[in-house]
């Protein structure tokens, strides 16, 4: 499903702002001040009546405070967002940079989520498209950091959203090989996932758990490595998904051969192979395959 950035308690901060009103002043009479915190951050629905009666102080009209959310600007900004995300998956950082330049100027993405999303990909594009010698890590870092700034100045009980982009921050650090400052920040958002109600997009977690799978074996924690890729290969089953499974398959084999488990290291691969076929991943069964010849001999 396609994500929706114009929501109610977006419009309600937008026009807040736009008014010149401190929360203090648009609460009064209406609801308390934590309520209105609750609102703007979507983590509760006013009333309608409670709607009513903030219309009537902002001085707009009911039928133009939803005009915000109509379905042709849903559509759209869920189109190009859902786009994004299918460049990311694929690495396809210049087609992103493209739509990320052309959409900054878009009235659609002016409201706190739209700017936050292409925020975050623009910092992604600007690592990932330099030349490795010329890459600005902490600019692209101080860009991610901004962008959950736009939602979250405190960086504290970060939403789904806000440990997406943070995940972002520790994937650049794993590439920048600052290993040990990853798998912190990783541990960080699995804490913070742990206390939400319940997750919109089931892979953050998973992501997460391989990214600190990943990053421990590359400092030779294999024993630490070995749990997260085992919990991740649960978390699959649970999920009843197949996203990472032959990945976190494989990283369990190549933990298992540091330890010197050969046994586990071939059922671990000879798994990961089938998930592969069955994706009709060639390039990892590829790999498998001639793990696995190796091991044979």
């Amino acid at each position: 499903m396609g994500e929706i950035f114009v929501n109610i308690g977006e419009i309600l901060q937008s026009l807040r702002v736009y008014k010149g009103l401190t929360k203090e002043e648009l609460a009064e009479d209406i609801c308390s001040v934590e309520e209105l915190d609750l609102f703007e951050k979507n983590k509760q629905d006013p009333t309608i009546d409670q709607l009513i009666r903030f219309v009537n102080k902002l001085n707009v009209q009911l039928s133009d405070f939803f005009d915000f959310t109509s379905a042709d600007s849903i559509s759209y900004v869920s189109a190009v967002t859902g786009l994004i995300n299918r460049y990311k998956r694929e690495r396809n950082y210049q087609a992103i940079h493209e739509i990320v330049e052309r959409e900054k100027k878009n009235p659609l993405f002016n409201m706190p989520s739209g700017k936050q999303f292409l925020l975050w990909h623009e910092a992604i594009c600007l690592y990932y498209l330099t030349d490795l010698e010329k890459r600005d890590k902490d600019r692209s870092i101080g860009m991610l950091y901004e962008a959950i700034d736009i939602t979250n100045p405190s960086r504290k009980g970060l939403s789904e959203r806000e440990n997406e982009i943070k995940m972002s921050i520790a994937i650049i650090e794993k590439d920048d090989l600052n290993f040990e400052e990853s798998i912190t920040i990783l541990k960080e958002i699995m804490e913070d996932i742990d206390q939400l109600p319940a997750l919109a997009e089931p892979h953050t977690r998973l992501r997460a758990l391989f990214g600190l799978s990943q990053s421990l074996s590359k400092v030779k924690r294999f024993e630490e490595s070995l749990y997260y890729s085992e919990k991740g290969i649960k978390q699959c089953i649970n999920d009843e998904v197949l996203y990472l499974l032959g990945e976190f398959l494989y990283q369990t084999a190549l933990n298992h051969l540091e330890l010197g488990n050969k046994h586990e290291v071939i059922e671990s691969l000879t798994k990961s192979l089938h998930v592969f076929n069955l994706q009709q991943n060639k390039a990892f069964s590829n790999i498998v395959e001639t793990e696995l010849e190796k091991l044979s001999k």
